[in-house]
């Protein structure tokens, strides 16, 4: 094989070859100019492109000279978001928004609206990131709160109405928790809770210390760390470490054990899993005393933080039973204190939200069972 020329011998070439060469290089740089910038121009995307929407996302919180690459620049607006609603230990308040939930009058008015009427929830309003999962739910989202992010997801539309158990619903519930392992690789602790939660009190009173995972329970059996209460993963209190991230990776990959099913379910199944104790993750359910649903109500209003509309198929049925919660909760506020120590009762919900005969009752055994 021949070696290439060296240094000295390029000098010993005679001028008109050199000049050869030079005009060689001017010409293969006019030619490949023109397919650089085209190529750029086919690469290089507007962030909301990037997410597989035809419009660009209007900056939102980034600066217009904050631009890149579009998944760094995607990144970076997400921690600047985080950063700014963050509380002093860096804990953030989530929740996710489609279209459907978002128009005016839907779930995250009755959402916003339970915090401006709860007792001392006001001020958590400024730790709230409000995730849109499409174009319409980040408009939507812009007009009525500061802190917006928009989370798409290329080739999926999730803004209409997914109905419990749909493979839309699944990739949304999914791609939701994927989303949240990212704020905990970020550093951020977080209290994620559904849109279709009422905030009636502050819940850190409630939350156990230096734990690392706690979740709201659908059945809770009376004992915090017992593993028979079935979790509900429209609400948790999660604190960024080691054990919560790699805790999440698993949660995350174990859809793949478990196809069809949602990360709720697939959680009331690994939390059995060894390997939760091998990496040392503490968690706590938290009792429907303080965070109750419609499955089981929180029977005491003096008490009650939280009330999710969950045991509910319909978002015709869930908005009604919301209205009328946020009615019991406003004639509770009017009473006088001495009447208020006596109503621990009240709650005229569900209503339109019941289950019928044929709706499913996915339990862990349940779970394990089918994945056999």
């Amino acid at each position: 094989m021949m070696s290439a020329p060296s240094a000295g011998r390029s000098r010993g070439l005679p001028r008109h070859a050199l000049r050869r060469s030079a005009a060689v290089l001017v010409l293969a740089t006019l030619v490949a100019l023109p397919f650089s910038v085209l190529y750029r121009a086919g690469v290089s995307r507007s962030p909301g492109a990037s997410w597989g929407w035809e419009t660009s996302l209007p900056a939102v919180v980034a600066s217009e000279d904050e631009e890149g690459d579009d998944l760094d620049s995607e990144d970076l607006k997400l921690e600047q978001i985080l950063k700014k609603a963050s509380m002093g230990d860096n804990t953030v308040i989530l929740t996710t928004l489609n279209a459907a939930w978002a128009s005016p009058g839907s779930v995250i008015d009755l959402f916003i609206d339970s915090f401006h009427s709860g007792v001392r929830t006001n001020l958590l309003l400024k730790h709230l990131v409000i995730v849109a999962f499409d174009w319409e739910a980040y408009e939507q989202c812009i007009k009525i709160h500061p802190y917006c992010f928009a989370l798409g997801t290329e080739g999926l539309d999730f803004s209409e109405e997914k109905r419990f158990l749909t493979s839309g619903y699944l990739e949304m519930m999914w791609r939701r928790l994927d989303f949240l392992r990212l704020v905990l690789e970020k550093g951020y602790n977080f209290i994620f809770s559904d849109a279709d939660i009422m905030w009636f009190r502050n819940p850190f009173p409630h939350f156990y210390p230096d734990v690392d995972f706690q979740i709201a329970c659908d059945h809770y059996v009376g004992n915090a760390t017992d593993l028979r209460n079935i979790a509900n993963g429209g609400f948790s209190y999660v604190k960024s470490n080691e054990r919560s991230i790699e805790f999440y990776n698993f949660w995350y990959s174990s859809r793949l054990r478990y196809p069809g099913y949602h990360d709720q379910d697939v959680f009331n199944a690994i939390k059995h899993d060894p390997y939760i104790v091998g990496i040392g993750l503490t968690i706590k359910f938290l009792s429907t005393k303080y965070f109750g649903g419609f499955c089981e109500p929180s029977r005491d209003l003096n008490e009650v933080c939280t009330m999710h509309a969950n045991c509910c198929i319909g978002l015709r049925s869930k908005i009604l039973d919301l209205r009328i919660m946020m009615e019991d909760w406003r004639n509770y506020l009017s009473l006088p204190p001495n009447l208020k120590r006596l109503r621990t009762s009240a709650w005229r919900v569900p209503q339109n939200c019941r289950y019928d005969d044929g709706y499913p009752t996915l339990t862990s055994d349940s779970i394990l069972s089918s994945s056999h």
